[in-house]
């Protein structure tokens, strides 16, 4: 049985658990799932625009790492791109997201693949370093204080360093990294308050400080799903860091039920923006 075949086996074998579970859940817990479906329109829409801000984050991300790569994208492009590959991210096999971006760019702009695997490596630093610190904060905030000096000085480091695939970048190379940094901690920020605000709706319990441990463990799904969306392999790691957060599995699942749906809702939004965009250049063509 070769890999891929094995990935596809195991990934759809997640998923068919993940959803047995969820049903499960919800048959054996009637009163949360009727609190997901009564939850008030308010919290809706505000979850929603959250999500749209994320999408937002996304698209500066892509942006800085055009920077490092000395690439020029019309705006409109870079956000038709980004819509693009977060629906093929989330839909698509194996978190393929990045795999359409690097393709696109290399066969639209000539965009060397190493070039852009080397920015894709600096956003996942990022991403890892402050959600690291997220998940550092379950156990007290000296250990933050040592992760921060930590990811900082390893940074320092790099930048001083002649790095050989950047080398030929090196101009723009450090204020894309800073670009990137930047974009990659209001990206982890919008997802800290958007699992907030799901958990307290959820249990009103729950503290700021649990959802920022609990938005840590979540983020760091991202290198091991192989599910669409990490469906399964986020919320496991979220119940495995239960010592950490310390909020009732119950709560978790139940708020991660209702974040798949909003999200699902957001991306439905991005297709009709996605078709809309292709519908108004048709027009455009037949009225010249």
């Amino acid at each position: 049985m070769n890999r891929r075949l094995l990935r596809t086996l195991i990934a759809f074998s997640v998923l068919l658990i993940t959803i047995g579970a969820s049903i499960y859940f919800l048959a054996s817990h009637p009163a949360v799932g009727r609190q997901i479906l009564t939850t008030p329109p308010p919290t809706l829409l505000t979850l929603l625009f959250l999500y749209l801000l994320f999408m937002v984050s996304l698209w500066l991300i892509f942006r800085s790492s055009l920077v490092i790569c000395r690439a020029k994208l019309p705006i409109g492009e870079t956000i038709l791109v980004t819509a693009y590959s977060s629906i093929i991210n989330f839909f698509g096999p194996l978190q393929s997201g990045p795999a359409f971006r690097a393709l696109y760019l290399k066969k639209r702009h000539k965009v060397d693949l190493k070039h852009y695997a080397a920015a894709s490596l600096v956003y996942y630093f990022f991403y890892a370093y402050f959600s690291g610190l997220c998940l550092l904060l379950g156990f007290g905030w000296q250990w933050v204080a040592l992760g921060a000096a930590a990811g900082l000085l390893s940074v320092a480091g790099v930048l001083r360093l002649p790095i050989t695939r950047l080398q030929k970048l090196r101009g723009t190379s450090r204020r894309g990294i800073a670009y990137t940094a930047g974009a990659t901690l209001l990206q982890v920020s919008i997802l800290a308050i958007i699992f907030y605000i799901e958990l307290h709706s959820i249990n009103h319990a729950v503290g700021f400080g649990q959802a920022i441990v609990y938005s840590g463990a979540a983020n760091f799904a991202l290198f091991v799903s192989l599910t669409p969306g990490a469906i399964g392999f986020r919320e496991s790691f979220v119940l495995l860091a239960h010592k950490l957060h310390e909020i009732p599995n119950a709560t978790v699942v139940a708020a991660s039920l209702l974040d798949r749906g909003v999200y699902i809702a957001m991306l439905l939004l991005l297709c009709v923006f996605i078709f809309g965009s292709h519908a108004r250049r048709s027009l455009k063509r037949l009225s010249t």
